[in-house]
């Protein structure tokens, strides 16, 4: 597999980098991933974005494609860390389904830590096949996962039910949805949401 473009937010000289794979439906330049990634490079981080396959090909001809097959997307992610190199100083991860594949190839990676935002634990009204949730009772790559309580793939009552790893640390985002957007009765907003992420990353990334 050739390795994807890597994009970067931050000073090259950063101790720690963050590589931050995109969900499933929007690109690694959605505002999502541009406010995480452009914050996260002012709190001192080297912050690296790619695209897999199918989303690099719907950006050249702008149709749209279904997520390459997980073992396509878990090869892609090895490629791109062994092309971003020391793994000590590396933390991966990203939004939904980028953190999801990222937490399947975390341990066998040997990387500092890994971050989820909005893991999907299950499809919407669905239970959690043994793909999303089994690999996360046997963890030991120290994460972080960062998720709003009403998130339909995975809401706060959900997961107070699921045995995870003690590597894992759950930081809740009040009323977020899966994209921990509030809605406007909660007397929040998704800004506030977003930057209480980014909070909980850089604590979580600086303690590696």
């Amino acid at each position: 597999m050739s390795v994807p473009e890597l994009v970067f937010d931050g000073l090259s000289s950063a101790r720690l980098t963050i590589c931050l794979a995109h969900g499933a439906g929007a690109p690694m330049d959605s505002p999502f991933m541009d406010a995480f990634a452009e914050i996260l490079a002012t709190e001192g981080f080297r912050v690296a974005r790619f695209e897999f396959p199918y989303m690099a090909e719907r950006r050249e001809t702008g149709k749209k494609k279904p997520p390459n097959r997980a073992p396509i997307l878990m090869e892609c992610w090895h490629a791109v860390i062994d092309k971003l190199g020391s793994r000590d100083t590396l933390i991966i991860g990203g939004k939904s389904m980028g953190g999801r594949m990222a937490s399947l190839v975390a341990d066998e990676a040997g990387v500092a830590g890994l971050v989820c935002l909005g893991y999907p634990f299950h499809s919407p009204g669905k239970p959690p096949g043994p793909n999303r949730l089994e690999h996360l009772e046997a963890l030991k790559t120290p994460t972080l996962i960062c998720q709003g309580t009403r998130d339909a793939l995975g809401s706060h009552d959900d997961v107070a039910g699921y045995r995870l790893s003690d590597a894992i640390a759950l930081h809740w985002l009040e009323d977020g949805d899966h994209g921990f957007k509030p809605r406007k009765k909660s007397g929040r907003t998704e800004d506030q949401n977003w930057r209480e992420a980014i909070s909980a990353m850089t604590e979580f990334a600086n303690g590696r």
